[in-house]
């Protein structure tokens, strides 16, 4: 792993970061991350990406499988999963800094189709290997382009799709092959989960997912359980269930107001399912958040 890219990283995450230690940066879909003390659990339904770790350590859970990696270590998310991430290892001195791509579809169904490769589905949607050396050239060439502002039109599309190149050819390919077949399992099930993150708060027909996903519902239900983990309506509770989260704890959002704003009728279920999700009360959350906020100010 060059330490060139670590340098890139750190100097734009370190002027870029929000409060949550995450730098957006102008290439759609780029990002730099950036923390100075583990964190607590953050729970997640991510969209597929790579997050590429150049320093600290990090834990993301997936159901009942764990993963345990740092510096010179990549995690691919290759589908829609629920996961619960946590920062491990990180302080003011050596913060944790990692840089994170969104994988995108289209991107590697046009290397899929150039390239050639047959259609593979692995059913693991998470893992991590060894970040290996094309892939992290790529990622410097990308960071450097955010010093030259007027290359980054120019420029970003070719050295995005050399990174999927290089990803998709690798280590990580297996994992990724699939999204670069449109009729493959993961990108139908991807197609109704869109549904579901667009419409999470309403009632969904199963038989409306089905059909945009173009199986039958018996099968539907056994593909989006290998795709996602999940069935779908444990899909859409989780997605509910973190909305809810994030809004208590980032917007202030009352706990009634976020139980309604995400589709739930009752607050005592709501209460019933968060705890069973999170571990702890929505309340409960709250103060803790409100006393956080206090003692950073």
């Amino acid at each position: 792993m060059s330490s060139t890219l670590l340098e890139c990283v750190r100097r734009y995450a370190d002027a870029n970061a929000d409060r949550f230690g995450v730098a957006q940066t102008p290439i759609p879909g780029l990002f730099a991350m950036r923390a100075t003390a583990p964190s607590e659990m953050q729970y997640a339904i991510s969209k597929p990406l790579v997050a590429l770790v150049l320093q600290g350590s990090k834990r993301v859970t997936m159901g009942s499988t764990t993963f345990d990696f740092g510096a010179g270590d990549s995690l691919l998310i290759a589908a829609d999963v629920p996961n619960v991430s946590q920062i491990t290892r990180a302080n003011a001195g050596v913060p944790y800094y990692s840089l994170v791509l969104d994988i995108d579809p289209a991107v590697t169904q046009s290397l899929v189709l150039d390239i050639g490769v047959a259609l593979t589905e692995t059913g693991l949607p998470v893992r991590v290997d060894p970040t290996e050396a094309e892939v992290a050239d790529a990622a410097l060439r990308l960071m450097r382009l955010l010093d030259r502002p007027q290359s980054i039109p120019i420029l970003q599309d070719q050295l995005v799709r050399e990174m999927h190149y290089w990803l998709l050819s690798g280590r990580h390919g297996a994992g990724i092959r699939a999204l670069g077949f449109a009729d493959s399992h993961a990108n139908r099930i991807a197609r109704a989960v869109a549904v579901i993150r667009a419409e999470y708060a309403e009632t969904l027909p199963v038989e409306r997912l089905a059909e945009v996903a173009g199986m039958s519902i018996s099968s539907f239900h056994q593909h989006f359980r290998t795709v996602t983990s999940l069935a779908p309506l444990q899909f859409q509770k989780q997605l509910r269930l973190i909305e809810a989260r994030r809004m208590m704890i980032s917007e202030g959002a009352a706990i009634s107001n976020a139980a309604y704003a995400v589709g739930y009728e009752s607050i005592p279920q709501f209460t019933r399912e968060y705890g069973r999700l999170f571990g702890s009360s929505p309340a409960k959350d709250v103060r803790e958040s409100i006393g956080k906020s206090q003692i950073a100010a």
